[in-house]
């Protein structure tokens, strides 16, 4: 994907504002965990990049799943939020669908792909949003630990 830098995160972030930033992550994510997404991590780059401020990286089991979820963020984003989504990448092939909002960047993997790109070691240094499902897996995450609530 070829990011634009003049509609890029830091400019969305000034007329939208940070809150109004991480306010869409969150609201990204309990979209995909009320869809059943696995393993969801929220980024903080905000320190690292001025491109964007949030990725919001999730796991799904099938590529109908995948679609689900990234149609479900579109529509909670859209109508809850009054957002558009400035650019998708991947949905045909549903390996790896990527949506765009321009200060937050929402990741959607099938497991491999997504332990493959790895993109929370990629972007170690940033920090992690806390978040916490209200759907637990019971199966182990892309790293081979436990995730979820006991």
């Amino acid at each position: 994907m070829i990011v634009d830098p003049s509609s890029a995160g830091s400019q969305a972030a000034s007329t939208s504002g940070p809150d109004r930033a991480l306010e869409r992550a969150l609201a990204a994510a309990r979209t995909a965990d009320d869809h059943r997404g696995r393993d969801i991590v929220i980024l903080d780059l905000r320190g690292l990049t001025t491109f964007f401020d949030y990725f919001v990286i999730v796991t799904g089991t099938s590529r109908r799943q995948l679609h689900a979820i990234s149609e479900e963020i579109d529509d909670a984003l859209e109508k809850g939020l009054g957002d558009r989504r400035m650019g998708i990448e991947g949905y045909d092939e549903s390996r790896w669908i990527l949506l765009d909002y321009g200060d937050v960047v929402i990741h959607m993997f099938e497991p491999e792909t997504r332990a493959y790109y790895d993109l929370e070691q990629l972007w170690a240094q940033a920090k992690r949003v806390p978040f916490e499902p209200r759907f637990a897996p019971s199966s182990p995450d892309v790293h081979g630990t436990q995730s979820g609530q006991p």
